[in-house]
């Protein structure tokens, strides 16, 4: 792989704060809008969720969260790095994981996003995301 253009760069950041801004949002489509078809996304604290259907649920609970409990997530990320081959590329970045609920703002862990992204019809979109987090931490406060 190798270092990105300035345009691939520039997509790909708007990628990674697409996908953390319409998260916390809860914009659950704008999330899926996000990703292949064929993707998955693994994180240690809800699991492996594939496609779509599961980006959406995914998406979901977090929407509700905001919808039924009040909460509000703030998904952090920095040190952004992209190697590029073509239509190909992976994407890693730190990310700082924050929920605010019943009047009290937590850093639930710091961690890493690790990702694989394609080029389809001219737009980046993430295949597969490995989320890793430093410290695991349960999602029963929040999660449906």
């Amino acid at each position: 792989m190798a270092a990105p253009s300035i345009e691939d760069r520039f997509a790909l950041n708007d990628l990674l704060v697409r996908y953390t801004t319409s998260l916390d949002l809860g914009d659950v489509e704008d999330v899926v809008a996000c990703f292949t078809p064929d993707c998955v996304l693994e994180t240690p604290i809800s699991g492996v969720y594939h496609g779509h259907d599961g980006i959406r649920r995914f998406a979901g609970d977090t929407a509700r969260c905001k919808t039924e409990k009040g909460g509000q997530f703030r998904h952090v990320i920095s040190n952004a790095r992209f190697d590029v081959n073509g239509d190909i590329a992976r994407v890693r970045c730190y990310l700082l994981d924050y929920l605010t609920m019943d009047g009290k703002t937590e850093l639930l862990s710091p961690g890493e996003y690790d990702c694989d992204a394609v080029r389809v019809d001219g737009a980046w979109k993430l295949k597969r995301r490995l989320v890793r987090m430093d410290v695991i931490f349960s999602a029963d406060r929040w999660a449906s």
